[in-house]
């Protein structure tokens, strides 16, 4: 039976204008994740993004041009979505759509050139829910096309619990079951962030599992842990510079897991 997932849906129902706000915090995580889309996107064409939010990756990406239909379990985030696009202009290249990650029938097309999960893959705790995602996810995509994932980091983890929820260490039967399982125990009340934190050395797997070619596996924010700050002032210049050594390191095997946001880039095979 497939996990109830209404609370995460009531959680970015409630908070839908502070979730458009979060990547205005982790700049690095946008930055870098635009880098590797437009390193491995087609030119133009047509992209599935289940997991649309408030739009962030949505707007920018219509802006070079493509069509897109996004997709949220949040009708708060759609309607926020909706709003953001309207300020850019870019509302007739955008369908936006309310369904569950794991069940597509009402997303018309089943020849997209690219699927972005982006944030679904972290908020289904039970790996055949991963596996349904995916494969749903799957089933639109053209042969050929490009699928790339998100998920946060388990030990990345830590260094944003240190920093803003130092508290929570005193949670031991929580902290041991994040570290040993990825989630919260089962008893854990519902209604805050529930979500899957990955062990990189599952990413792949999971993803080929399902049929696909794995591509890359990323930290997006590597060597920074939760010290945003330090990049967020960055600007010109320096900005460029650092923001392109962090993205030449972002592959590095020692320095994936430290990084909170993962990112997987795959392809269905011809």
């Amino acid at each position: 039976m497939k996990d109830d997932i209404s609370d995460i849906a009531d959680l970015y129902n409630r908070d839908s204008h502070n979730e458009h706000l979060r990547l205005v915090e982790h700049q690095l995580e946008f930055d870098l994740t635009m880098r590797y889309l437009k390193a491995y996107l087609p030119e133009k064409g047509n992209i599935l993004e289940i997991g649309s939010a408030s739009g962030r990756y949505t707007v920018a990406l219509a802006k070079l041009g493509y069509h897109i239909t996004a997709v949220d379990l949040s009708e708060g985030l759609i309607e926020q979505c909706r709003k953001n696009l309207a300020q850019h202009g870019l509302e007739q290249q955008v369908r936006n759509i309310h369904a569950d990650a794991r069940d597509l029938s009402n997303v018309p097309g089943k020849n997209y050139d690219a699927v972005l999960l982006m944030g679904p893959l972290y908020h289904l705790v039970e790996e055949e829910d991963r596996k349904l995602a995916l494969t749903q996810a799957i089933d639109r995509l053209r042969p050929g096309g490009i699928l790339v994932s998100a998920f946060i980091s388990r030990f990345g983890l830590l260094g944003d619990m240190l920093k803003n929820v130092p508290e929570w260490i005193e949670m031991q039967e929580d902290v041991h079951s994040v570290i040993e399982m990825g989630r919260d125990p089962e008893d854990h009340p519902r209604g805050g962030f529930r979500g899957y934190f990955a062990r990189v050395s599952e990413i792949a797997p999971l993803h080929e599992t399902v049929g696909l070619e794995t591509l890359v596996v990323a930290g997006v924010e590597p060597a920074i842990s939760a010290d945003d700050e330090s990049y967020n002032k960055l600007s010109g210049t320096w900005r460029q510079l650092w923001q392109d050594i962090l993205f030449e390191v972002s592959t590095e095997p020692s320095a994936i897991g430290a990084s909170r946001h993962l990112l997987y880039i795959g392809k269905k095979p011809d």
